[in-house]
């Protein structure tokens, strides 16, 4: 495989599945969640698009930010809004386990945007979910009935997000890599900046450090490094391949929660682990004859 596959892939599948530990550590911290999303991915993206600028890139034209609405919208507003405001009511495990699903949505949805998905890849997608599955242990989706509905919206949305990307990867030309991440995350921001104010969230006159230094991580690594490669992965790898993440993550926020917080690992890990990896490795792997990642 590409070095930049390898690296994109390793950015989305251990930083992604480290911000689990660091939003839960900023919302503990009463950090209003659509506010500091929005924080985090508004800023992170003038960011990611000051660089574009500095290397060259013009601004796109409003067409193009129309364009990329709806993306941003999908991607932080229902991906990630969602889940935040379900999580309020619903246990951490169920919401983890639903948000793997988003894979499978890829799937099904992509038939209705031209992206076919081959027998193997639907193998690799029902061994990954099956792996989540058993590693999270099934849990429970109790909670408020709008909140589960919300959160069985959220990898849908994210799903449609990842799809209309690849339909306006052309955006920012030369410096596509950059510039469409960033419009992305700039309307997505304002979306729930603008969400969070209707919801009547306010910002904390006071809050512990550590809440700030994991909204910076979530700022740096989180949103300028973690998703401008998942765009990359996007543009330019099977959606199979790009959305693969969704199976490690868990595998990830597991393991940083027996470090951190001592959390019981037994042997359902490793079966979920064992299943995961093998979704994983055929989700990577591509015949001698076949398609290029790159396709």
């Amino acid at each position: 495989m590409k070095p930049k596959l390898i690296a994109c892939l390793l950015a989305v599948y251990v930083i992604w599945g480290s911000t689990y530990l660091a939003m839960q550590i900023c919302i503990v911290d009463h950090l209003p969640p659509m506010l500091m999303a929005g924080l985090r991915y508004g800023s992170a993206g003038v960011t990611l698009l000051g660089i574009a600028l500095w290397n060259g890139a013009t601004i796109p034209p409003l067409r193009d930010w129309l364009r990329v609405l709806p993306v941003g919208v999908c991607f932080f507003v229902g991906g990630n809004g969602f889940i935040a405001i379900a999580e309020q009511t619903i246990a951490s495990g169920g919401a983890a386990v639903v948000a793997a699903t988003m894979p499978l949505w890829v799937g099904v949805l992509g038939r209705f945007t031209g992206e076919v998905v081959t027998v193997r890849e639907w193998i690799t997608l029902v061994l990954g979910f099956i792996g989540v599955l058993i590693l999270m242990g099934g849990p429970s989706l109790a909670g408020e009935s709008s909140h589960v509905v919300l959160l069985l919206l959220a990898p849908m949305a994210w799903a449609v997000g990842s799809l209309l990307s690849r339909k306006n990867r052309e955006i920012g030309g030369t410096h596509r890599s950059l510039v469409g991440p960033a419009m992305q995350m700039i309307t997505g921001g304002a979306a729930l900046g603008v969400i969070g104010l209707l919801r009547r969230e306010t910002w904390p006159a006071h809050a512990p450090t550590e809440a700030y230094l994991c909204l910076l991580y979530l700022w740096s690594f989180g949103s300028l490094i973690g998703f401008t490669a998942y765009g990359w992965l996007l543009a330019n790898a099977r959606p199979v391949t790009a959305t693969s993440y969704a199976f490690v993550n868990p595998i990830i926020a597991v393991l940083l929660g027996a470090v951190f917080h001592h959390e019981p690992l037994g042997w359902t890990t490793v079966v979920a682990n064992v299943l995961i990896v093998t979704a994983v490795l055929l989700a990577l792997w591509r015949p001698r004859s076949g398609v290029a990642p790159s396709d």
